[in-house]
């Protein structure tokens, strides 16, 4: 390799600024040039959430790759491992269509550098998200996030995991507990929310959460119900190649996946939309292609409200300790939509109107 060219410009400064996006960029330069990707290539922010996503071109050979920089202390290299292996046994099953993992000039699958910053380089997947697309498309789209959930979930109960596989798991206490993954809810409120406002909105939210935290526990961990997930499977991580001619999707962004209850997926695929009109709609969307594949008892589908409020509470931890995301146009509006979902949920109406 010759010479890496990085926009460095473009690391948002809420993520690191001034010498600490240079010491950034000089790490990516690193890493990249582990791999066989020409002799100039250039990478570029594309995307910040927990980890770091970057494009690498390769100006000559005219091919494109996406390097994912895992953020700090948030994944451990063997969890990183069994994601990548979950990937690609999808793929050679012919599951669904995931990118292909680009191994080092070493012939690794996961970079390290220097300071200890995991990285992995995936093969560039051209297409459109599905969360683009006109709001009257959006049930359709449910319906396919729906049957590609059903398909993961089948092959997770019958997939011989490989020796030494992990990945957390996501539970009441991982969640929301007090060492929650994301941080405190509470505290997202009231960064949000300060003052009587606030202290309103944690209270009713506080209500509904010993409600969501009772029925979880008496609806179990069973196998039958809970296993491996993807867990963030939104529209944003489907991407459709209008190129291929078949609709085909193809499913990125495993880096959540891990052990949950398979209703989840559901909750997760509506992120940051819950309090939407539509919302009732979307999931039925979803449960009428998903039960195509795999049956759900009634019991399962009782629980439905009760993950999807979950799912919301968790983004409100989330946007707490993100506070440069974009993902909400206001996070006070997201909190008081929540609290409003919460009145909606303890009143038995969220998601039945």
């Amino acid at each position: 390799m010759h010479c890496v060219t990085i926009d460095v410009e473009q690391e948002p400064t809420a993520v690191a600024g001034g010498a600490a996006a240079q010491a950034t960029g000089r790490m990516v330069v690193d890493i990249v040039a582990g791999y066989d990707v020409g002799p100039e290539p250039r990478v570029s922010l594309l995307h910040v959430s927990e980890n770091a996503t970057y494009q690498v071109t390769d100006p000559v050979g005219g091919r494109r790759w996406a390097l994912r920089l895992h953020r700090p202390g948030y994944h451990g290299l063997a969890e990183i491992h069994a994601e990548l292996a979950w990937v690609t046994a999808l793929r050679a099953d012919g599951v669904v269509r995931t990118p292909p993992v680009v191994p080092t000039r070493a012939g690794e699958l996961v970079a390290t550098s220097r300071a200890g910053r995991h990285a992995v380089l995936f093969e560039w997947v051209a297409g459109q998200s599905p969360q683009s697309w006109a709001p009257a498309a959006l049930p359709g789209a449910f319906g396919q996030l729906g049957e590609i959930a059903a398909r993961l979930h089948r092959h997770a109960r019958g997939w011989a995991r490989p020796g030494g596989f992990e990945r957390f798991a996501w539970t009441w206490e991982t969640m929301l507990g007090p060492a929650g993954r994301w941080g405190s809810w509470a505290a997202g409120v009231t960064a949000a929310l300060p003052g009587d406002e606030g202290r309103a909105a944690v209270a009713v939210l506080r209500r509904a959460a010993e409600v969501l935290r009772r029925r979880l526990a008496e609806f179990g961990t069973g196998p039958e119900r809970f296993g491996l997930v993807h867990a963030d499977m939104r529209l944003a991580n489907l991407l459709v190649s209008p190129a291929r001619g078949d609709g085909e999707v193809c499913v990125i962004d495993f880096d959540d996946c891990g052990f949950g209850w398979y209703l989840w997926d559901l909750a997760a695929s509506l992120s940051f939309i819950e309090h939407l009109d539509v919302a009732g709609e979307l999931v039925e969307g979803w449960l009428a292609a998903y039960r195509r594949r795999l049956p759900l008892s009634a019991d399962e589908v009782a629980m439905v409200p009760t993950f999807v409020l979950l799912r919301r509470l968790l983004l409100v931890a989330w946007l707490g300790t993100h506070p440069h995301s974009d993902a909400v146009p206001s996070a006070a509006g997201f909190a008081r939509d929540s609290a409003a979902l919460a009145e909606s949920y303890l009143r038995g109406r969220f998601l039945t109107d």
